[in-house]
């Protein structure tokens, strides 16, 4: 019993573990089954998908194909492209090498046309050079001959003038000033300025003083009216008035010989020193007048205002102090050595003796002393503060300048005693006995004398208006002469007084055929 169960067991077991077997074996199987099923599934997506694939290959390549087409036509057209990229390269480069060659070509052509361009414009400057050479030697040519007509014709004007043809020598007059100042000339060459002084009459005299007129002066502020003195006991004040001139004697008695006059611009009182030892004041209202005694004062003979108050008085061996407010001699001093000119050097006094000194008058007891640097005796005196220079007066008629760099020149124009000087500049007025006014030019190479007046009186003085362009002088006879020195206002004198212009046969006759026919009248303006 218990071996057939245990065999009933067993084969139970058996069975069980057949079936059990079998079992997983099915299980196995199929498991397999269905993983070849998967797999045969998957294989078949595979298909379909390699399917998909090859269709999506077969397209891609249809497209690759034509894409390949595509590329082979662009390719061609690339390789024509470039070829003809070539072909245009080396014509390019051809082109460029012609461009080259042609650039050179013109870089030489350009060369050669600017050393041609040079030689003409060197050629064209020669030419120019030789034809302004020409131009200046002709312009020098005419202006010498312009400027030698110009004199020609001033001295012309003269003759004509003294055979009483006054239009011809105005015009002719005109014409020596024209043609002598267009060309750049020296319009105080003798000939054409005192042409000029004759047809515009720039001087006018009138004899006012008995006595001779030792000195004048201007009243402040005016170049119409002036006092003058002689050695006659006369102060006189005149007032031009065109042509004529209105007189008042302010003080007259022949006992005194008046050697200067002085005006203040303070007060207006006019102080005139006397020979006799006497100080005359005139008041400003020219009618007060009052005589002061020198008694301490030999011979005076010259007056500067030092200041305000006070007033210099310059005697042959003394000088004194006079109190102008107060009208009194305040004091004096006594010199050792005989005054025989008194002048004036920067301002101040300068005192020139007898034994060839000068003496600088800075104060009443300080006087500085040297000797006078010129030979002879010294009778005039003046300097330019613009130029530095000094001018001296000689009794002998010379004229020393001294220049800033200390060179000295002698002057030679006048025969006797120099009066007065007066240097404006470069220009130096001189007067003597000789009965001359002379005008120097001091920078010329030559300094030559122009005479400006001549008369048969000695000159005693002169003096300028504050536009220097008038002066004045006095003489021996007692003559009073106003000289107008401005060439400027001496043509337009002379233009008022033109009527007419030359005729054809004077011009040729005086002027010359030469000379282009040129009307002197002024248009008037409508």
């Amino acid at each position: 019993m218990k071996t057939r169960n245990i065999i009933t067991g067993a084969a139970g077991v058996l069975l069980a573990g057949a079936a059990a077997t079998g079992f997983l074996g099915w299980k196995a199987e199929r498991e397999k089954v269905e993983d070849l099923e998967k797999k045969v599934e998957a294989l078949r997506l595979q298909e379909r998908r390699s399917a998909v694939d090859r269709s999506v290959s077969k397209q891609m390549e249809e497209l690759a194909n034509e894409q390949r087409e595509i590329s082979d036509e662009k390719r061609e057209e690339a390789i024509q492209q470039t070829r003809v990229a070539n072909e245009m390269r080396l014509r390019s480069e051809l082109e460029r090498q012609n461009a080259i060659i042609a650039e050179r070509n013109a870089v030489a052509s350009e060369r050669k046309a600017v050393e041609a361009s040079e030689i003409a414009e060197s050629q064209r400057q020669m030419a120019e050079h030789q034809r302004l050479l020409a131009e200046m030697s002709k312009q020098k040519a005419d202006t010498l001959s312009y400027i030698a007509l110009g004199r020609s014709l001033g001295s012309i004007s003269t003759i004509q003038a003294q055979a009483g043809n006054e239009d011809v020598a105005n015009l002719l007059s005109y014409a020596s000033y024209l043609y002598t100042s267009r060309y750049r000339g020296d319009i105080y060459y003798p000939a054409v300025f005192q042409s000029l002084m004759r047809s515009s009459q720039s001087v006018v005299s009138w004899t006012e003083h008995t006595g001779a007129v030792t000195n004048l002066e201007y009243m402040p502020g005016e170049d119409h009216r002036l006092v003058s003195v002689s050695d006659y006991g006369e102060i006189i004040l005149s007032e031009r008035q065109g042509n004529n001139l209105k007189t008042k004697v302010l003080f007259r008695n022949k006992d005194f010989d008046f050697r200067d006059v002085i005006i203040n611009r303070t007060n207006g009182c006019i102080y005139a020193a006397s020979r006799s030892g006497h100080l005359v004041v005139v008041q400003q209202d020219l009618k007060t007048v009052k005589v002061v005694d020198l008694d301490k004062i030999e011979h005076p003979m010259r007056l500067h205002d030092i200041s305000d108050n006070n007033l210099l008085i310059i005697g042959e061996n003394s000088l004194g102090l006079y109190d102008i407010k107060r009208n009194i001699l305040r004091s004096t001093r006594q010199l050792n050595f005989r005054v025989i000119k008194g002048s004036r050097k920067n301002s101040l006094p300068l005192l020139f003796d007898d034994k060839g000194k000068m003496h600088l008058v800075t104060g009443l007891d300080n006087i500085s002393t040297e000797n006078v640097p010129v030979p002879g005796t010294v009778t005039a005196y003046c300097e330019s503060k613009n130029t530095g220079i000094e001018a001296y007066g000689m009794s002998d008629g010379t004229i020393w300048l001294i220049f800033k760099d200390g060179k000295r020149q002698r002057l030679l124009g006048h025969r006797s005693r120099i009066s007065k000087m007066k240097l404006n500049g470069r220009r130096l007025y001189s007067a003597s006995y000789d009965g001359k006014v002379n005008l120097w030019i001091t920078d010329n190479e030559k300094v030559e004398p122009m005479t400006l007046i001549e008369t048969k009186n000695w000159i005693m003085h002169f003096n300028f208006d504050s536009t220097k362009n008038t002066f004045w002088m006095g003489d021996a006879k007692g003559g009073l002469t106003a000289v107008n020195i401005s060439v400027p206002i001496m043509v337009e004198q002379v233009k008022k007084k033109l009527k007419r212009d030359l005729t054809t046969e004077e011009w040729n006759y005086f002027i010359g055929q030469s000379v282009p026919f040129e009307s002197f009248l002024v248009k008037s303006e409508e």
